[in-house]
């Protein structure tokens, strides 16, 4: 079951230039890229029943001599966490068909490549190779949001590689340094040695930096916003559930193997999640489209998952799984249902919108239900998540943290109305098309999709306990890594 694993990096890859080959086939592609897709899917759960019982599963890719492999490592919480990613990978290009942003013919190859370097860094044993991921992710993401080639698509762009390529090379100097430092960059024999060398961390902070540049923490989160604005709508929707939350799990990774025990690492993350939390929120609320006022939320909800890093319990840590899980389905489901509301209208200005709920009153529901449930109103997913995150915080005494992530909530209510009444009540703004005018192509198909989220969440907010009890089995690798550590060796 373990030499699985590799299928996850090769499968996409080996579709990706069948893609290609048939760049001038929009059918073939689609074909490949749902096969790759569901077979990828089919195996991640695989690997996430043989990891239930706390089992972590390794593999060397190629079968070199231990020191030279590249060593591959799955466990419960990166097989969960990149499960949804596949579902919300497939949910996005299901946008790009309907929309039909998919005829470009490298869509669907660097969709692939971006699947590819997703899960390269989710199962990868090593920085380095980490590194490589996130340079697979770099080069497959510009291309697919400059694949409109419009001046503002550009101009985000070259921001968005800019920033990138800055923390691209800070965090291969820390690789570097950490290599001289310490004679290592393998995962299983870092958390040996960094936590009592200062040398060592100091090299990791320059990793730590560049990861969090990659997952928008606060002050490194500008390029987020701007490039997701500027990207088409179900390119935003891919991103949404797959980039950032990359970096954010690579934290929590680093937080279980190496940062834990390092006394300053607990404070620091939290006073980053309330900040982040907070400039998130705020950039909402000032607001004026659909996708800029959701990508901010994209900044504060990290937040909200950052807050367990700095409590680092096996109920902070399943928390936090939890909080990660939901936010990624949440935050695709809006993306998806902003693109809705473009294909219909043109436009996500708000002034340019409104009265929605009365032309189409099932895309209405499909975005307010998601909206509510970032929100963490009852009886979503978002409820559950920040319940639970809320109470970790109480239990480790962490009130003023846990304080500021009811404020934020509610502040979160508050721009979700801005949306709310903005685009789907009122008078009908001058985009919206009248009541009986046809409804384009695609746009039943793309409500049906939102509808299915907006199902999920509150099925989930209803019934979560199956959720939190593989959350904290998840969470009990994460908190004891020894079978992480004997998994990386043993290969």
């Amino acid at each position: 079951m373990s030499a699985a694993i590799v299928l996850l990096m090769a499968a996409p890859l080996v579709a990706a230039a069948l893609a290609v080959l048939a760049r001038r086939h929009l059918g073939v592609q689609r074909t490949i890229t749902a096969v790759t897709l569901a077979g990828l899917a089919a195996t991640t759960v695989a690997l996430a029943l043989a990891t239930r019982d706390g089992s972590v599963l390794a593999s060397r890719v190629g079968d070199w001599a231990p020191g030279l492999a590249i060593v591959v490592v799955i466990d419960l919480a990166a097989a969960m966490v990149l499960l949804l990613m596949l579902v919300l990978a497939a949910s996005a290009l299901v946008l790009a068909a309907l929309a039909g942003e998919d005829r470009h013919p490298l869509l669907h190859p660097l969709a692939l490549v971006l699947v590819a370097g997703v899960s390269l860094a989710m199962v990868t044993a090593d920085l380095f190779n980490l590194f490589v991921a996130f340079e697979v992710l770099l080069i497959a993401s510009y291309v697919l949001l400059t694949l409109r080639a419009g001046a503002e698509q550009v101009r985000a762009g070259v921001v968005y590689v800019a920033v990138n390529l800055l923390a691209s090379t800070l965090f291969l100097l820390g690789v570097g340094l950490l290599y001289a430092v310490t004679g290592t960059v393998a995962l299983g024999r870092l958390a040996e040695v960094v936590a009592d060398d200062p040398g060592a961390l100091a090299a990791l902070s320059l990793v730590l930096v560049a990861v969090a540049t990659k997952a928008g923490l606060v002050p490194l989160h500008g390029w987020l916003p701007r490039a997701y604005v500027h990207a088409s709508p179900a390119v935003t929707a891919l991103f949404s559930g797959l980039l950032t939350k990359v970096g954010v799990f690579v934290l929590y990774r680093l937080t279980s193997l190496v940062l834990a025990d390092v006394p300053s690492w607990a404070p620091l993350m939290l006073v980053v999640a309330g900040v982040t939390m907070v400039v998130g929120v705020l950039g909402g609320l000032g607001g004026k489209d659909v996708r800029g006022i959701l990508s901010y939320h994209m900044v504060s909800q990290i937040g909200y998952v950052m807050v367990p890093l700095g409590l680092w319990s096996v109920g902070a840590a399943a928390a936090g799984l939890v909080y990660l899980l939901h936010n990624m389905a949440v935050k695709a489901a809006l993306f998806l249902g902003a693109g809705a509301v473009e294909h219909l209208t043109g436009t996500g200005r708000l002034d340019r919108l409104g009265g929605l709920a009365r032309v189409h009153p099932w895309l209405a529901v499909g975005f307010v239900v998601p909206a509510f449930a970032l929100a963490g109103l009852p009886p979503s997913s978002g409820f559950v998540s920040k319940y639970l995150v809320v109470l970790e915080t109480f239990r480790a005494g962490s009130y003023a943290i846990g304080a500021v992530a009811v404020v934020v909530s509610l502040f979160t209510l508050l721009s979700m109305l801005k949306i709310l009444l903005g685009a789907f009540w009122g008078e009908a703004g001058p985009d919206v098309p009248s009541e009986g005018v046809p409804a384009p192509h695609g746009l039943p198909a793309m409500v049906a999709l939102s509808l299915a989220f907006a199902a999920a969440t509150v099925t989930v907010g209803l019934g979560a306990g199956w959720l939190v009890g593989l959350a904290t089995d998840a969470a009990r690798v994460l908190v004891d890594p020894s079978a992480y550590v004997a998994a990386v060796l043993g290969a």
